[in-house]
């Protein structure tokens, strides 16, 4: 898989991208990830990308041309399954979509600044737009961040263990249940018997049973979808 990003502050992916399983999956080759500086399309040579917006108003937008320039420059290499725009109003970004995405080949995703970017280019070359929660972060990048590490992840051959992805959180609509390491008794804290006994059918029965009462205390709304 190969994953482009546009973005006005690049150095803001270098840690997320370049440590753990990402240098991992890049490392192996089964995972591409290409940072762009907008500036290399800027309008000027001051290096101009953002511009006041039309009707007044505070804040600054991310302007039509160096971004449609970008996107034109690097589509020429390759087509995108989907032209990404991280923004607070898109789509709630969840483990499914996640799961859609990495069976992609390639991704492009564009990391919003200032008060966003032009209306035109969401309306032309954007096909998908997500948001990774209801807040607002100063820009994309570390939004993009996360959709890159959940998609990544999942591309088999990251993980040491290719089923660990399969049993976390939201993977079947619930939580992952209680999990538990060495030493069994800790301070008089004890783990549960069952996850002793060796009886894997029990095992899965209680962590299922776990899982489901997680669900229906934290989250009852994914059982009510």
């Amino acid at each position: 898989m190969r994953i482009d990003i546009i973005s006005v502050l690049p150095e803001l992916l270098e840690s997320p991208l370049g440590h753990s399983i990402m240098k991992r999956a890049q490392n192996k080759g089964l995972l591409e990830v290409h940072v762009h500086h907008l500036r290399q399309w800027a309008v000027n040579e001051y290096g101009q990308v953002d511009d006041y917006q039309y009707g007044g108003g505070a804040g600054m937008v991310m302007m039509c041309e160096p971004l449609a320039n970008a996107i034109d420059s690097l589509s020429k290499d390759r087509r995108y399954d989907e032209i990404i725009y991280m923004t607070p109003d898109g789509q709630r970004f969840e483990q499914k979509i996640a799961n859609r995405l990495s069976l992609k080949e390639n991704l492009l995703i564009i990391c919003g600044h200032y008060k966003g970017i032009d209306q035109r280019i969401r309306d032309h070359y954007v096909t998908m737009e997500i948001s990774i929660g209801d807040y607002v972060l100063s820009g994309g990048e570390l939004a993009a961040a996360v959709v890159v590490d959940a998609v990544g992840r999942l591309l088999p051959g990251v993980l040491n263990d290719e089923t660990s992805a399969l049993t976390d959180s939201f993977q079947d609509d619930l939580l992952a249940p209680p999990v538990y390491t060495r030493p069994a008794d800790f301070r008089g804290w004890k783990v549960p018997d069952i996850l002793l006994s060796g009886d894997l059918k029990k095992v899965d029965e209680w962590r299922y049973e776990e899982a489901l009462k997680r669900t229906i205390e934290r989250r009852p709304d994914m059982q009510q979808e």
